[in-house]
């Protein structure tokens, strides 16, 4: 191994994670409202809470702990059944 890559490593291996209560509460509020919030949803709880973070972090890292909002987006229906009287064919 290359003496810089062992360093490297040793490095990154004393580093702290500094989201790890964020992450927690992430997790939590996701599992409260049982994977039905995205990441605008629980930043905004998170915000109510005291803790500024930015909508863009909460984000990164929901990705990173593999969460995502359950919800589905609806497809657009046009169609609104029979609405007023059809004319009657008099040709």
């Amino acid at each position: 191994m290359a003496r810089s890559s062992y360093y490297y490593h040793h490095k990154r291996s004393l580093i702290v994670d500094k989201y790890k209560e964020i992450k927690l509460l992430i997790h939590q509020i996701y599992h409260r409202h049982k994977g039905r919030y995205g990441y605008r949803r629980i930043s905004l709880e998170i915000n109510k809470t005291g803790t500024l973070i930015n909508h863009k972090t909460v984000l990164k890292l929901m990705r990173e702990l593999g969460l995502k909002s359950l919800v589905r987006a609806k497809r657009y229906k046009s169609y609104k059944g029979q609405i007023g009287e059809t004319a009657p064919n008099i040709l």
